[in-house]
């Protein structure tokens, strides 16, 4: 009468990926969960969630995501739709795109940045589509 279904792994961890300290990846992940990266990313990162750099992680590329929090290394061009967190320990060179910014005291941030709050989403070639309607 009352069956519990079983749920899977990936919903009891809340469906975030995760690339651990001491791993180097080389090329580009896509993902529409959120995820965590504390090992190296040479590549391009695209996802409909969160990433979170830790502070032994560092990208060396492009991201394009929903909301990012930064602790460790960032080289590239960066979308983010909503908050972009820059933790004390981070460093960040680069080309900046996002709707709002958060910047700790102690962060390194030497990139140009644009802040577009009316950004509603962003396509997957890295363009942007606004509520904006231009004639």
């Amino acid at each position: 009468m009352f069956e519990k279904k079983p749920k899977s792994y990936t919903d009891l961890l809340g469906k975030t990926n995760r690339i651990v300290e001491g791993t180097i990846i080389q090329g580009d992940i896509t993902s529409s969960a959120d995820f965590r990266l504390d090992g190296h990313l040479i590549g391009n990162f695209q996802s409909k969630g969160k990433i979170v750099i830790g502070p032994a992680g560092s990208v060396k590329g492009n991201i394009i995501c929903k909301n990012c929090d930064i602790e460790g290394k960032f080289e590239g061009k960066i979308l983010v739709l909503e908050i972009l967190n820059l933790k004390a320990k981070s460093i960040i060179h680069g080309e900046v795109e996002c709707g709002k910014l958060a910047v700790e005291p102690g962060a390194e941030f030497t990139a140009t940045c644009v802040m577009k709050p009316n950004v509603k989403s962003l396509s997957p070639n890295g363009g942007q589509q606004s509520e904006e309607k231009t004639a």
